[in-house]
Protein backbone atom coordinates (compact mmCIF):
# COMPACT_ATOMS: atom_id res chain seq x y z
CA UNK A 1 0.00 0.00 0.00
CA UNK A 2 3.04 2.48 0.69
CA UNK A 3 5.14 1.14 -1.67
CA UNK A 4 5.77 5.00 -2.85
CA UNK A 5 6.52 6.59 0.45
CA UNK A 6 9.98 6.81 1.49
CA UNK A 7 11.37 6.99 4.98
CA UNK A 8 11.78 10.91 5.40
CA UNK A 9 8.29 11.46 3.90
CA UNK A 10 6.83 8.87 6.45
CA UNK A 11 7.95 10.94 8.97
CA UNK A 12 6.92 13.88 7.59
CA UNK A 13 3.09 12.20 7.78
CA UNK A 14 3.92 11.57 11.90
CA UNK A 15 5.10 14.74 12.38
CA UNK A 16 1.99 16.22 10.48
CA UNK A 17 -0.55 14.04 12.22
CA UNK A 18 0.66 14.82 15.68
CA UNK A 19 1.10 18.47 14.86
CA UNK A 20 -2.98 18.07 13.38
CA UNK A 21 -4.50 15.65 16.11
CA UNK A 22 -2.26 15.91 19.06
CA UNK A 23 -0.25 12.93 21.10
CA UNK A 24 -3.26 12.22 23.39
CA UNK A 25 -6.03 11.76 20.08
CA UNK A 26 -3.52 10.51 17.88
CA UNK A 27 -3.81 6.25 18.86
CA UNK A 28 -7.67 6.85 18.75
CA UNK A 29 -7.22 8.35 15.53
CA UNK A 30 -5.50 5.69 14.42
CA UNK A 31 -7.42 2.53 15.85
CA UNK A 32 -10.59 4.43 13.44
CA UNK A 33 -8.97 5.20 10.34
CA UNK A 34 -7.50 1.31 10.65
CA UNK A 35 -10.88 0.14 11.70
CA UNK A 36 -12.37 2.36 8.39
CA UNK A 37 -9.97 0.41 5.85
CA UNK A 38 -10.59 -3.08 7.43
CA UNK A 39 -14.52 -2.47 6.89
CA UNK A 40 -13.67 -1.01 3.15
CA UNK A 41 -11.51 -4.30 2.61
CA UNK A 42 -14.45 -6.64 3.80
CA UNK A 43 -17.25 -4.72 1.51
CA UNK A 44 -15.07 -5.10 -1.66
CA UNK A 45 -14.49 -9.13 -0.87
CA UNK A 46 -18.20 -9.50 0.07
CA UNK A 47 -18.92 -7.33 -2.96
CA UNK A 48 -16.64 -9.84 -5.21
CA UNK A 49 -17.82 -12.57 -3.53
CA UNK A 50 -21.54 -11.71 -4.31
CA UNK A 51 -20.35 -11.17 -8.30
CA UNK A 52 -18.82 -14.50 -8.47
CA UNK A 53 -22.15 -16.28 -7.42
CA UNK A 54 -24.13 -14.44 -9.30
CA UNK A 55 -21.68 -14.88 -12.31
CA UNK A 56 -22.51 -18.50 -12.03
CA UNK A 57 -19.88 -21.67 -12.28
CA UNK A 58 -18.58 -20.71 -15.64
CA UNK A 59 -16.95 -17.87 -14.02
CA UNK A 60 -15.48 -19.74 -10.89
CA UNK A 61 -11.53 -18.75 -11.78
CA UNK A 62 -12.66 -15.19 -12.43
CA UNK A 63 -10.09 -12.75 -11.12
CA UNK A 64 -10.99 -8.74 -10.52
CA UNK A 65 -7.49 -8.12 -11.39
CA UNK A 66 -7.80 -9.14 -14.77
CA UNK A 67 -10.36 -6.72 -15.39
CA UNK A 68 -6.72 -4.42 -15.62
CA UNK A 69 -5.86 -4.14 -19.33
CA UNK A 70 -2.31 -4.41 -19.10
CA UNK A 71 -3.13 -7.63 -16.71
CA UNK A 72 -5.39 -8.95 -19.63
CA UNK A 73 -3.30 -8.23 -22.48
CA UNK A 74 -0.36 -9.70 -21.02
CA UNK A 75 -2.41 -13.05 -19.88
CA UNK A 76 -3.57 -13.08 -23.54
CA UNK A 77 -0.23 -12.57 -24.46
CA UNK A 78 1.31 -15.80 -22.65
CA UNK A 79 -1.79 -17.93 -22.74
CA UNK A 80 -2.83 -18.04 -26.43
CA UNK A 81 -1.15 -20.35 -28.91
CA UNK A 82 -1.42 -18.27 -32.16
CA UNK A 83 0.83 -15.34 -30.77
CA UNK A 84 3.26 -18.01 -29.57
CA UNK A 85 3.57 -18.70 -33.18
CA UNK A 86 4.06 -15.82 -34.32
CA UNK A 87 5.85 -14.62 -32.11
CA UNK A 88 8.84 -17.44 -32.15
CA UNK A 89 8.68 -16.64 -35.83
CA UNK A 90 8.97 -13.03 -35.74
CA UNK A 91 12.91 -11.76 -34.58
CA UNK A 92 12.42 -8.11 -33.04
CA UNK A 93 16.43 -8.00 -32.83
CA UNK A 94 17.07 -8.51 -37.10
CA UNK A 95 14.33 -6.05 -37.68
CA UNK A 96 15.50 -3.05 -35.66
CA UNK A 97 18.93 -3.95 -37.36
CA UNK A 98 17.45 -3.69 -40.25
CA UNK A 99 15.68 -0.68 -39.66
CA UNK A 100 18.66 1.59 -38.04
CA UNK A 101 20.98 0.27 -41.43
CA UNK A 102 18.19 1.48 -43.58
CA UNK A 103 17.64 4.73 -41.84
CA UNK A 104 21.53 5.41 -41.52
CA UNK A 105 21.56 4.26 -45.18
CA UNK A 106 23.67 1.27 -45.39
CA UNK A 107 23.22 -1.46 -47.31
CA UNK A 108 20.65 -4.26 -45.16
CA UNK A 109 21.50 -7.70 -45.04
CA UNK A 110 21.33 -10.20 -48.08
CA UNK A 111 18.21 -11.95 -46.10
CA UNK A 112 15.68 -8.59 -45.96
CA UNK A 113 13.19 -8.85 -48.12
CA UNK A 114 13.42 -6.83 -51.60
CA UNK A 115 10.86 -4.32 -50.08
CA UNK A 116 13.19 -3.00 -47.70
CA UNK A 117 15.52 -2.47 -50.76
CA UNK A 118 13.17 0.77 -51.74
CA UNK A 119 13.70 2.32 -48.62
CA UNK A 120 17.43 3.10 -50.09
CA UNK A 121 16.35 3.82 -53.42
CA UNK A 122 18.42 1.22 -54.69
CA UNK A 123 15.09 -0.99 -55.91
CA UNK A 124 12.96 2.64 -57.00
CA UNK A 125 9.98 0.73 -56.02
CA UNK A 126 8.85 4.00 -53.69
CA UNK A 127 9.66 7.13 -52.60
CA UNK A 128 12.93 8.08 -51.38
CA UNK A 129 11.74 8.33 -47.78
CA UNK A 130 15.53 9.41 -46.48
CA UNK A 131 15.63 12.34 -48.66
CA UNK A 132 14.29 15.78 -47.39
CA UNK A 133 12.05 17.54 -49.69
CA UNK A 134 12.47 20.82 -51.00
CA UNK A 135 11.65 23.79 -48.18
CA UNK A 136 9.11 26.27 -48.98
CA UNK A 137 9.89 29.79 -49.66
CA UNK A 138 9.09 31.98 -46.18
CA UNK A 139 6.43 33.88 -47.82
CA UNK A 140 4.90 30.73 -49.33
CA UNK A 141 2.18 28.90 -47.33
CA UNK A 142 1.62 25.54 -47.45
CA UNK A 143 -1.25 23.90 -48.64
CA UNK A 144 -4.64 23.72 -47.06
CA UNK A 145 -5.44 20.17 -45.95
CA UNK A 146 -8.65 19.40 -44.74
CA UNK A 147 -8.01 16.02 -43.47
CA UNK A 148 -4.95 17.01 -41.37
CA UNK A 149 -7.22 19.19 -39.61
Amino acid sequence: MFNDIGALELVALVVLAVLVFGPDKLPKVIQDISGFIRKIRDFSESAKHDIRSELGPEFKDFEFEDLNPKTFIRKQLTENEDLKEIRSSFDLKKEINDVADAVNGREPDVSVPAVHAGVNGSAGAGPDLLKKGDKPDHGDRPPYDADAT
